[in-house]
């Protein structure tokens, strides 16, 4: 992988010491990896850990929600990786409203609010600190 760059008003080319690649798309592309499947025990031992599920028998009325694994790689601001991050996730989109679910939940923060803290923390000369949650289970028992 060549990068260009202009440095100084001079046009340099360098050979990336690391090729950046593409984030596996699927668990079999992932798991030859070992720090991928790190990332995926982190994250199921995690699911485990906060009783995020129960096995029970399928009855034949029951619609079967799969899931699929969802791989990024978190970088530095030089580029560097930080660490590789993997989720397991609902496929929602095979869910029927009225039978699978009943409620929709988006615990996102609005832009307004993030502009409103950081107005606040300037004006009270607070310190500012980025927080990484690894896990988050919101509206549970």
């Amino acid at each position: 992988m060549r990068l260009r760059y202009q440095t100084h008003g001079t046009d340099e080319e360098f050979q990336a010491l690391t090729a950046i690649t593409a984030d596996p798309t699927c668990y079999s592309q992932a798991v030859g990896h070992p720090q991928w499947r790190d990332a995926m025990d982190q994250e199921f031992n995690a699911l485990l850990h906060n009783d995020t599920w129960r096995l029970v028998p399928p009855k034949p009325d029951m619609n079967i929600i799969g899931c699929k694994w969802v791989f990024r790689t978190k970088r530095t601001a030089d580029g560097s990786v930080e660490r590789h991050k993997s989720r397991l996730v609902a496929k929602g989109y095979n869910q029927v409203a009225g039978e699978d679910f009943f409620d929709t939940f988006s615990p996102v923060v609005k832009p307004t609010t993030v502009r409103l803290l950081l107005s606040l923390a300037i004006t009270n000369k607070w310190t500012l600190r980025q927080l990484d949650v690894h896990n988050a289970f919101l509206n549970g028992v």
